[in-house]
């Protein structure tokens, strides 16, 4: 099998625009606030492992449990819905007793290995090829890193002012994102 450059880069950018990890800074900024730190390595190898399994078995396994993949990119518009709504109302709706997990939940799952993620993955799968696909998900996932590693430098050189506004676009954003994926699998 030979390399694709251009589908690879194709299915890079489809993923980068999906995964929007530089519009997930405000989100890591605030995990990282309420956790203490991120655990970059931890939420990266999860997330990366996330999106292999649901690559190669995904439509699988939620065929077996009886769940279509609309409803799967609902489930995680509604989570995407709320974490917005956190971000642009900064109240907090999303309470982790166990900070220790910040680094999986609601980094590398739903923020990075989400639903959009993940269906994005199975439609892919339909269009390219696997080695463009597994070479596009390791360069979002280095990218994933170097952000997560680098979110408190990020921070100092942003400031709180613009990180509120950040946090209030990019909820507008995700809100819309997050009813775009709800609308197009619930038919409406």
């Amino acid at each position: 099998m030979i390399f694709n450059l251009k589908e690879t880069l194709t299915v890079t950018m489809i993923l980068f625009a999906v995964i929007d990890i530089i519009g997930s800074i405000p989100i890591l900024i605030e995990v990282r606030k309420k956790a203490g730190h991120i655990h970059a390595e931890k939420a990266t190898v999860v997330s990366f492992l996330l999106m292999l399994i649901f690559l190669f078995v995904g439509q699988s396994i939620l065929e077996i449990i009886g769940i279509d993949v609309g409803s799967f990119a609902i489930a995680g518009a509604i989570i995407l819905f709320f974490i917005a709504l956190e971000m642009i109302t900064g109240i907090q709706i999303y309470r982790d007793q166990n900070a220790k997990t910040a680094s999986i939940i609601p980094i590398a799952f739903p923020l990075i290995a989400g639903a959009g993620t993940m269906t994005t993955l199975i439609s892919l799968k339909a269009a390219y090829t696997t080695q463009s696909i597994v070479t596009a998900i390791c360069l979002n996932v280095l990218l994933v890193y170097l952000v997560l590693k680098n979110t408190q430098r990020i921070e100092e050189r942003i400031g709180q002012g613009g990180i509120d506004i950040i946090r209030k676009v990019f909820g507008v954003i995700l809100l819309a994102m997050a009813v775009k994926l709800f609308r197009a699998n619930a038919g409406i």
